[in-house]
Parts: structure tokens; C-alpha cells; sequence
């Protein structure tokens, strides 16, 4: 079926009337196809769909918004991209809980790098549609959230946080921000940091797959 955005998408394995989903949002210049390598070390009863950026970079690599560089090299974010962005990716949630048997009371974002930008936000600009967020070597960034989304009813929503203490791309600085507007916001959260760089480590996937189990049963 066409949807607004590309995807992949991995069955549960153990069937309800409707399931629980977690959509993968993949990083700056990579495709649907890199976090959706590690779909099958995901619980058997989620959906996992894996969705590809809408800006094309050529080659297979894709983008959820411009990162353009100065003269000096300084790095500038095209915001308005990034928001455009964060509402087709709001579309796509609504477009999958159509056609797909899907809980939309189990609705969990995972991102990594740009695409953990992005989790954050569409969890706090639509906070009604996403009850999960997990933040892999990314950070928040507020100028890309909905205006006064600090009016916004986080009570549903549960955020973990995870950052490579020698990130060369985005600095372990950035990603410690997070966890205090998070807990301004009264949103549990969940802060760790592994001794890697711009990646997930396997103690790191191991933990957020314990605090996937942990949050669901106090669903």
C-alpha cells in the first residue's frame, strides 16, 4: 500500500487483534534499511516499520532535513525542512494505525541520530500519538517542536535517552540537555551513556530493549 512515506515493515510474530508498534527513524544520509537490520533482535509481538526520510541525497542515502555548511564550516539546520519533516511524519503514524491492526496505545518512536531529532519532535509537538520515545545518539532540538508545546499533556509519555560519551558527530553536551527539559516537562526519563562513539553499543541495545519490557507492563 502507498503511504506518505517509504517504509519496510516487520509482521509480530505473536498476533492480537491489535499490536504494539515501534517505527524506526533512521539518521542523516542512511535509508529505512540500517535500523531495520536489527528488527528481528526486536520483541516478537511489535510491529516494526522502518520509514526513509523524504529528502533524496542520491546514492541510497536519505535525510529528514538539510545540513548545510558556511564558509567557515559551521553546520546550519534547515529547521523548516526539519518541521515539515516532523508533520509527515505525523501523517505516516495516523496512515499506518489505518491500515495496519496496530494498538495506538503502544505507539513507540525509536530514532537514532537526525532521526532521534525528529522522535522528539513529534512525541512532544503530538504527544497524544506516540506513548514511547527512544533517543539514540541524537538531541532535542525546541525550535523544531510545535509553538507551546510545553502546554501539551505529556502524562502518557516515557522517554529513553542514550548517547556515546566520545560522539564525534553530536557531542555528548547536546544529549545531556535532554533529561532536564524532559523532567521540566514531568516526562520519565531514562538517561545512559556508553563509552562509544556515533553508534549503538550491545550493552546499550540491551538496555533499551529491558526498558521497552519495563514500560510496556506499566502501560
Amino acid at each position: 500500500m502507498k503511504l506518505s512515506l517509504e517504509y519496510l515493515v516487520r509482521e509480530p510474530k505473536i498476533k492480537a487483534d491489535k499490536n504494539p508498534l515501534i517505527l524506526l527513524l533512521h539518521g542523516y544520509g542512511s535509508n529505512e534499511q540500517d535500523l531495520f537490520s536489527f528488527a528481528s533482535e526486536l520483541p516478537e509481538e511489535y510491529y516494526v516499520i522502518a520509514a526513509r526520510a523524504p529528502y533524496d541525497l542520491q546514492y541510497g542515502s536519505y535525510a529528514w532535513y538539510a545540513i548545510n555548511f558556511d564558509a567557515d564550516e559551521n553546520k546550519f539546520s534547515d529547521h523548516n525542512q526539519a518541521m515539515q519533516s516532523r508533520n509527515l511524519i505525523s501523517k505516516f503514524i495516523d496512515e499506518l494505525i489505518q491500515n495496519y491492526p496496530i494498538d495506538s496505545n503502544d505507539f513507540t518512536l525509536l530514532g537514532f541520530s537526525q532521526g532521534t531529532i525528529l522522535s522528539y519532535a513529534v512525541a512532544l509537538s503530538y504527544p497524544e500519538k506516540v506513548q514511547r520515545v527512544v533517543a539514540l545518539s541524537g538531541y532535542l532540538n525546541e525550535e523544531i517542536i510545535a509553538t507551546n508545546y510545553k502546554n501539551n499533556d505529556f502524562s502518557k509519555l516515557k522517554i529513553f535517552v542514550s548517547h556515546g560519551s566520545v560522539d564525534q558527530v553530536i557531542p555528548i553536551s547536546w544529549a545531556r540537555k535532554a533529561p532536564g527539559i524532559l523532567t521540566s516537562l514531568n516526562i520519565p526519563n531514562e538517561f545512559r551513556e556508553y563509552e562509544v562513539g556515533h553508534g549503538v553499543a550491545p550493552q546499550n541495545f540491551a538496555d533499551l530493549k529491558n526498558w521497552l519490557q519495563r514500560t510496556k507492563s506499566s502501560n
